[in-house]
Protein backbone atom coordinates (compact mmCIF):
# COMPACT_ATOMS: atom_id res chain seq x y z
CA UNK A 1 0.00 0.00 0.00
CA UNK A 2 1.31 3.41 -1.18
CA UNK A 3 0.55 5.91 2.00
CA UNK A 4 0.63 8.94 -0.44
CA UNK A 5 -1.55 7.57 -2.99
CA UNK A 6 -4.57 5.95 -0.73
CA UNK A 7 -4.35 7.69 2.59
CA UNK A 8 -7.05 11.02 2.71
CA UNK A 9 -9.58 11.66 5.21
CA UNK A 10 -13.02 11.28 4.09
CA UNK A 11 -14.17 13.93 1.90
CA UNK A 12 -17.05 16.36 1.09
CA UNK A 13 -19.61 16.53 4.03
CA UNK A 14 -21.83 13.60 4.35
CA UNK A 15 -22.77 11.85 7.28
CA UNK A 16 -19.51 9.65 7.92
CA UNK A 17 -17.24 12.72 6.24
CA UNK A 18 -13.92 14.01 7.98
CA UNK A 19 -15.82 17.22 8.29
CA UNK A 20 -18.51 16.13 10.35
CA UNK A 21 -16.50 13.77 12.04
CA UNK A 22 -13.49 15.91 13.73
CA UNK A 23 -14.69 16.95 17.51
CA UNK A 24 -11.12 15.08 18.77
CA UNK A 25 -8.93 16.61 16.33
CA UNK A 26 -11.04 20.11 17.42
CA UNK A 27 -10.10 19.23 21.23
CA UNK A 28 -6.67 18.51 20.25
CA UNK A 29 -6.47 22.35 18.59
CA UNK A 30 -7.80 23.70 21.73
CA UNK A 31 -5.28 22.06 23.79
CA UNK A 32 -2.69 23.29 21.74
CA UNK A 33 -3.51 26.97 21.52
CA UNK A 34 -2.26 28.57 24.79
CA UNK A 35 1.20 27.00 23.42
CA UNK A 36 0.45 27.94 19.58
CA UNK A 37 0.02 31.46 21.29
CA UNK A 38 3.31 31.40 23.58
CA UNK A 39 5.47 30.42 20.43
CA UNK A 40 3.97 32.98 18.05
CA UNK A 41 4.20 35.08 20.47
CA UNK A 42 7.98 34.83 21.21
CA UNK A 43 8.34 34.95 17.24
CA UNK A 44 6.85 38.50 17.09
CA UNK A 45 9.31 39.40 20.00
CA UNK A 46 12.22 38.36 18.63
CA UNK A 47 14.92 39.64 16.40
CA UNK A 48 13.86 37.46 13.30
CA UNK A 49 10.76 39.63 12.69
CA UNK A 50 12.23 42.42 11.99
CA UNK A 51 10.33 42.03 8.76
CA UNK A 52 6.68 42.36 7.95
CA UNK A 53 6.13 39.37 5.82
CA UNK A 54 5.43 36.14 8.23
CA UNK A 55 5.55 32.85 6.93
CA UNK A 56 3.45 29.66 8.52
CA UNK A 57 2.28 26.52 7.37
CA UNK A 58 -0.03 23.92 9.06
CA UNK A 59 0.86 20.40 7.94
CA UNK A 60 -1.83 17.88 7.22
CA UNK A 61 -4.11 20.30 7.22
CA UNK A 62 -7.44 18.08 6.12
CA UNK A 63 -10.56 19.92 5.05
CA UNK A 64 -13.74 20.94 7.42
CA UNK A 65 -14.25 23.43 9.84
CA UNK A 66 -10.92 22.61 11.77
CA UNK A 67 -9.39 23.94 8.96
CA UNK A 68 -8.47 27.74 8.87
CA UNK A 69 -8.47 27.27 13.37
CA UNK A 70 -5.11 27.88 13.53
CA UNK A 71 -4.35 30.90 11.01
CA UNK A 72 -7.66 32.62 12.81
CA UNK A 73 -5.65 31.72 16.24
CA UNK A 74 -2.32 33.01 15.02
CA UNK A 75 -4.02 36.09 13.39
CA UNK A 76 -5.40 37.01 16.81
CA UNK A 77 -2.06 37.19 18.58
CA UNK A 78 -0.88 39.58 15.86
CA UNK A 79 -3.63 42.17 15.69
CA UNK A 80 -3.67 41.71 19.53
CA UNK A 81 0.50 42.30 19.90
CA UNK A 82 0.47 45.26 17.05
CA UNK A 83 3.10 43.51 15.54
CA UNK A 84 4.99 44.82 12.66
CA UNK A 85 4.17 42.04 10.63
CA UNK A 86 1.64 43.41 7.43
CA UNK A 87 1.45 40.42 5.49
CA UNK A 88 0.87 36.99 6.54
CA UNK A 89 1.71 33.87 4.15
CA UNK A 90 0.12 30.59 4.76
CA UNK A 91 0.16 27.67 3.18
CA UNK A 92 -2.05 24.42 3.51
CA UNK A 93 -0.18 21.08 3.46
CA UNK A 94 -1.76 18.08 3.10
CA UNK A 95 -1.48 14.64 1.25
CA UNK A 96 -2.71 15.27 -3.28
CA UNK A 97 -6.00 13.49 -2.61
CA UNK A 98 -7.22 15.86 -0.13
CA UNK A 99 -9.95 18.05 -0.74
CA UNK A 100 -8.68 20.83 -1.26
CA UNK A 101 -11.34 21.92 -3.47
CA UNK A 102 -14.01 22.22 -0.44
CA UNK A 103 -11.12 24.25 1.24
CA UNK A 104 -10.94 27.21 -1.37
CA UNK A 105 -14.72 26.98 -1.97
CA UNK A 106 -14.62 27.93 1.93
CA UNK A 107 -12.21 30.76 1.34
CA UNK A 108 -14.52 33.58 0.49
CA UNK A 109 -17.00 32.79 3.52
CA UNK A 110 -13.73 32.80 6.14
CA UNK A 111 -12.42 36.29 4.35
CA UNK A 112 -15.41 37.60 4.83
CA UNK A 113 -15.45 36.59 8.42
CA UNK A 114 -12.31 38.16 9.03
CA UNK A 115 -12.78 41.29 7.43
CA UNK A 116 -16.39 41.57 9.46
CA UNK A 117 -14.23 41.03 13.06
CA UNK A 118 -11.83 43.62 11.94
CA UNK A 119 -14.94 45.87 11.11
CA UNK A 120 -16.37 45.42 14.90
CA UNK A 121 -13.23 45.53 16.43
CA UNK A 122 -12.72 49.06 15.23
CA UNK A 123 -9.05 48.03 13.53
CA UNK A 124 -7.83 50.22 11.07
CA UNK A 125 -7.10 47.82 7.62
CA UNK A 126 -3.98 49.52 6.59
CA UNK A 127 -2.18 48.69 10.15
CA UNK A 128 -3.62 45.30 10.53
CA UNK A 129 -3.35 41.60 8.37
CA UNK A 130 -6.75 41.48 7.38
CA UNK A 131 -6.82 38.78 4.44
CA UNK A 132 -4.06 36.13 4.70
CA UNK A 133 -2.47 34.97 1.86
CA UNK A 134 -3.66 31.12 1.90
CA UNK A 135 -1.95 28.91 -0.63
CA UNK A 136 -2.55 25.09 -1.25
CA UNK A 137 1.68 23.16 -0.99
CA UNK A 138 0.09 19.17 -1.51
CA UNK A 139 2.81 16.60 -0.67
CA UNK A 140 4.19 14.36 1.96
CA UNK A 141 6.01 16.31 5.42
CA UNK A 142 8.40 13.76 5.11
CA UNK A 143 10.29 15.48 2.88
CA UNK A 144 10.88 19.23 1.78
CA UNK A 145 7.61 21.47 1.06
CA UNK A 146 9.10 25.07 1.00
CA UNK A 147 11.99 27.31 0.07
CA UNK A 148 14.98 27.13 2.49
CA UNK A 149 14.78 29.26 5.37
CA UNK A 150 10.83 30.77 4.48
CA UNK A 151 9.04 29.88 7.45
CA UNK A 152 8.68 31.21 10.57
CA UNK A 153 6.35 28.92 12.55
CA UNK A 154 5.39 25.01 11.59
CA UNK A 155 2.08 23.73 13.05
CA UNK A 156 0.94 20.50 12.22
CA UNK A 157 -2.51 18.68 14.47
CA UNK A 158 -3.38 15.07 14.47
CA UNK A 159 -1.08 14.07 11.72
CA UNK A 160 2.27 13.35 12.65
CA UNK A 161 1.06 9.55 13.93
CA UNK A 162 0.43 8.55 10.09
CA UNK A 163 4.19 6.98 9.04
CA UNK A 164 5.28 7.08 5.66
CA UNK A 165 4.82 3.68 5.13
CA UNK A 166 3.79 0.50 6.40
CA UNK A 167 6.62 -0.85 8.35
CA UNK A 168 8.65 -3.43 5.72
CA UNK A 169 8.09 -7.59 6.48
CA UNK A 170 5.15 -7.69 8.96
CA UNK A 171 3.98 -10.64 9.80
CA UNK A 172 1.10 -9.54 12.06
CA UNK A 173 -1.55 -12.75 11.11
CA UNK A 174 -5.23 -11.48 11.91
CA UNK A 175 -4.36 -8.23 13.11
CA UNK A 176 -4.18 -4.86 11.40
CA UNK A 177 -2.05 -3.03 14.49
CA UNK A 178 -0.29 -3.61 17.33
CA UNK A 179 -1.45 -5.90 19.62
CA UNK A 180 -0.81 -7.85 22.65
CA UNK A 181 -0.63 -11.08 20.04
CA UNK A 182 1.88 -9.09 18.00
CA UNK A 183 5.14 -10.49 18.29
CA UNK A 184 8.29 -8.65 19.09
CA UNK A 185 9.39 -7.91 15.77
CA UNK A 186 6.24 -6.03 14.89
CA UNK A 187 6.40 -3.48 17.85
CA UNK A 188 10.27 -3.10 16.64
CA UNK A 189 9.59 -2.66 13.27
CA UNK A 190 6.27 0.02 13.66
CA UNK A 191 9.08 2.07 16.65
CA UNK A 192 11.86 2.04 13.76
CA UNK A 193 9.84 3.63 11.22
CA UNK A 194 8.35 6.07 13.51
CA UNK A 195 11.52 7.23 14.35
CA UNK A 196 13.34 7.52 10.78
CA UNK A 197 10.05 9.20 9.79
CA UNK A 198 10.20 11.62 12.04
CA UNK A 199 14.02 12.15 11.76
CA UNK A 200 13.03 12.83 8.39
CA UNK A 201 10.90 15.39 8.79
CA UNK A 202 12.81 16.98 11.61
CA UNK A 203 15.33 17.68 9.11
CA UNK A 204 13.19 18.87 5.85
CA UNK A 205 11.52 21.42 8.44
CA UNK A 206 15.04 22.23 9.55
CA UNK A 207 15.81 23.62 5.79
CA UNK A 208 12.71 25.57 5.63
CA UNK A 209 12.31 27.50 9.16
CA UNK A 210 14.20 30.42 10.37
CA UNK A 211 17.22 30.05 12.82
CA UNK A 212 14.83 30.72 16.00
CA UNK A 213 11.27 30.10 14.48
CA UNK A 214 9.26 27.83 16.25
CA UNK A 215 7.21 24.21 15.28
CA UNK A 216 3.91 23.22 17.60
CA UNK A 217 3.29 19.98 16.55
CA UNK A 218 0.07 17.42 18.01
CA UNK A 219 -0.07 14.13 17.50
CA UNK A 220 -1.38 10.55 19.40
CA UNK A 221 0.85 9.40 21.27
CA UNK A 222 1.02 6.80 24.51
CA UNK A 223 1.99 7.47 28.13
CA UNK A 224 3.82 3.86 28.49
CA UNK A 225 6.82 2.77 26.89
CA UNK A 226 4.97 -0.86 26.37
CA UNK A 227 2.96 0.14 22.90
CA UNK A 228 0.60 -2.68 23.68
CA UNK A 229 -0.34 -1.37 27.31
CA UNK A 230 -2.12 1.77 25.26
CA UNK A 231 -6.12 0.99 25.14
CA UNK A 232 -6.54 4.12 23.20
CA UNK A 233 -5.84 4.17 19.54
CA UNK A 234 -4.57 0.83 19.83
CA UNK A 235 -7.52 -1.10 20.85
CA UNK A 236 -9.81 0.69 18.67
CA UNK A 237 -8.13 -1.15 15.54
CA UNK A 238 -8.21 -4.26 17.65
CA UNK A 239 -11.91 -3.89 17.35
CA UNK A 240 -11.70 -2.78 13.90
CA UNK A 241 -9.79 -5.91 12.99
CA UNK A 242 -12.17 -8.26 14.60
CA UNK A 243 -14.73 -6.32 12.58
CA UNK A 244 -12.68 -7.58 9.50
CA UNK A 245 -12.05 -10.82 10.30
CA UNK A 246 -16.59 -11.12 11.21
CA UNK A 247 -16.86 -10.41 7.40
CA UNK A 248 -14.00 -13.02 7.03
CA UNK A 249 -15.87 -15.42 8.68
CA UNK A 250 -19.12 -13.87 6.79
CA UNK A 251 -17.33 -15.11 3.90
CA UNK A 252 -16.85 -11.49 2.38
CA UNK A 253 -13.61 -11.38 2.33
CA UNK A 254 -10.35 -13.46 2.72
CA UNK A 255 -8.31 -13.94 5.51
CA UNK A 256 -5.54 -13.37 3.72
CA UNK A 257 -6.61 -10.02 2.76
CA UNK A 258 -6.27 -9.45 6.25
CA UNK A 259 -3.31 -10.92 6.81
CA UNK A 260 -1.93 -8.83 4.45
CA UNK A 261 -3.44 -5.21 5.73
CA UNK A 262 -1.63 -2.78 8.34
CA UNK A 263 -2.43 0.36 9.50
CA UNK A 264 0.97 3.16 8.78
CA UNK A 265 0.09 4.34 12.09
CA UNK A 266 2.52 4.81 15.29
CA UNK A 267 1.55 6.88 18.78
CA UNK A 268 5.29 7.05 20.30
CA UNK A 269 6.18 7.59 24.18
CA UNK A 270 7.89 10.57 25.34
CA UNK A 271 11.18 8.24 25.41
CA UNK A 272 11.39 7.48 21.41
CA UNK A 273 10.12 11.69 20.88
CA UNK A 274 13.16 12.64 23.00
CA UNK A 275 15.81 10.20 21.51
CA UNK A 276 15.04 11.39 17.44
CA UNK A 277 15.25 15.07 18.67
CA UNK A 278 18.57 14.65 20.35
CA UNK A 279 19.98 12.40 17.73
CA UNK A 280 18.55 14.62 14.77
CA UNK A 281 19.63 18.03 16.79
CA UNK A 282 18.05 20.62 14.79
CA UNK A 283 15.49 21.61 17.51
CA UNK A 284 15.37 22.40 20.70
CA UNK A 285 12.55 20.83 23.17
CA UNK A 286 11.19 24.11 24.80
CA UNK A 287 7.84 22.29 25.62
CA UNK A 288 6.63 18.67 25.94
CA UNK A 289 3.11 18.11 27.28
CA UNK A 290 0.27 14.97 27.24
CA UNK A 291 -3.22 15.24 27.02
CA UNK A 292 -6.26 13.13 27.36
CA UNK A 293 -9.07 12.98 25.03
CA UNK A 294 -12.29 10.99 25.69
CA UNK A 295 -13.20 8.13 22.78
CA UNK A 296 -16.58 9.46 22.45
CA UNK A 297 -16.41 12.88 22.54
CA UNK A 298 -17.91 12.81 19.23
CA UNK A 299 -21.06 11.92 20.83
CA UNK A 300 -21.17 13.98 24.01
CA UNK A 301 -23.59 16.70 22.23
CA UNK A 302 -26.31 14.42 21.12
CA UNK A 303 -29.71 14.43 22.53
CA UNK A 304 -30.51 10.90 24.13
CA UNK A 305 -33.47 12.25 26.38
CA UNK A 306 -36.42 9.69 26.15
CA UNK A 307 -40.14 11.35 25.49
CA UNK A 308 -40.55 10.78 29.59
CA UNK A 309 -37.37 12.87 30.21
CA UNK A 310 -35.37 9.99 31.60
CA UNK A 311 -31.86 9.54 30.31
CA UNK A 312 -31.42 5.92 28.13
CA UNK A 313 -28.11 5.09 28.77
CA UNK A 314 -28.14 2.02 26.50
CA UNK A 315 -29.39 4.42 23.80
CA UNK A 316 -26.36 6.70 25.06
CA UNK A 317 -23.88 3.88 24.65
CA UNK A 318 -24.95 2.60 21.32
CA UNK A 319 -25.38 6.06 19.37
CA UNK A 320 -21.74 7.06 20.95
CA UNK A 321 -20.69 3.82 19.55
CA UNK A 322 -22.14 4.55 15.86
CA UNK A 323 -20.33 8.20 16.24
CA UNK A 324 -16.90 6.50 17.17
CA UNK A 325 -17.43 4.29 14.16
CA UNK A 326 -18.51 7.06 12.23
CA UNK A 327 -15.11 8.77 13.25
CA UNK A 328 -12.47 6.17 12.89
CA UNK A 329 -14.67 5.29 9.03
CA UNK A 330 -14.24 9.20 8.50
CA UNK A 331 -10.21 8.56 8.81
CA UNK A 332 -9.28 5.49 7.66
CA UNK A 333 -11.89 4.27 5.09
CA UNK A 334 -9.55 5.62 2.05
CA UNK A 335 -6.74 2.57 3.11
CA UNK A 336 -9.46 0.34 3.87
CA UNK A 337 -11.71 1.16 0.53
CA UNK A 338 -8.43 0.71 -1.08
CA UNK A 339 -7.59 -3.06 -0.02
CA UNK A 340 -10.43 -4.29 0.22
CA UNK A 341 -12.91 -2.95 -1.74
CA UNK A 342 -15.98 -0.53 -1.37
CA UNK A 343 -18.76 -3.04 -1.71
CA UNK A 344 -18.22 -3.92 2.43
CA UNK A 345 -17.25 -1.01 4.06
CA UNK A 346 -20.72 -0.29 5.17
CA UNK A 347 -20.89 -4.16 6.82
CA UNK A 348 -17.38 -3.62 8.11
CA UNK A 349 -18.65 -0.29 9.78
CA UNK A 350 -21.78 -1.72 11.44
CA UNK A 351 -20.05 -4.54 12.61
CA UNK A 352 -17.76 -2.06 14.04
CA UNK A 353 -19.73 -0.06 15.50
CA UNK A 354 -21.80 -2.99 17.57
CA UNK A 355 -18.44 -3.81 18.76
CA UNK A 356 -17.58 -0.52 19.99
CA UNK A 357 -20.70 -0.08 21.58
CA UNK A 358 -20.02 -3.52 23.58
CA UNK A 359 -16.95 -2.65 24.82
CA UNK A 360 -17.89 0.63 25.86
CA UNK A 361 -21.34 -1.18 28.08
CA UNK A 362 -18.40 -3.26 29.40
CA UNK A 363 -15.49 -0.74 30.17
CA UNK A 364 -15.43 0.81 33.89
CA UNK A 365 -13.63 3.52 32.79
CA UNK A 366 -14.29 5.96 30.11
CA UNK A 367 -11.76 4.95 27.07
CA UNK A 368 -9.07 7.85 26.28
CA UNK A 369 -6.99 8.73 23.57
CA UNK A 370 -3.51 10.63 24.58
CA UNK A 371 -2.41 13.25 22.87
CA UNK A 372 1.15 14.73 22.80
CA UNK A 373 1.36 18.31 22.38
CA UNK A 374 5.51 19.89 21.45
CA UNK A 375 6.81 23.00 20.95
CA UNK A 376 10.17 23.27 19.31
CA UNK A 377 12.64 25.96 18.21
CA UNK A 378 14.70 25.68 15.46
CA UNK A 379 18.57 26.42 16.75
CA UNK A 380 20.45 28.87 15.60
Amino acid sequence: MEVVQVLHMKNGDGETSYARNSTVQKKTISFAKPIIEKAVLEILGSTIMGIESMGIADLGCSSGPNTFLLVSHIMDVIHAKFSTVTELRVFLNDLFSNDFNSIFMSLPAFYDKLNKQDYNNGRDPEQHVINPLISAVPGSFYGPLFPRKSMHFVHSSFSLHWLSQVPDGLNNKGKIYMSKSSPQCVLDAYSMQFQKGFAVFLRSRAQEIVDGGRMVLSFMGRPSSDPTADQGIFYQYELLAQALMAMVSKGLIKEEKVDSFNLPHYAPCAEELNLVLQKEGSFIKEHLEAFEVDWDIGGADLDHNMPNGTFDDDQTITSNGQQMANSIRAVVESMLESHFGKEIMDDVFQKYAELVSRHLTNSTTTPKYTVWVISLVKKT
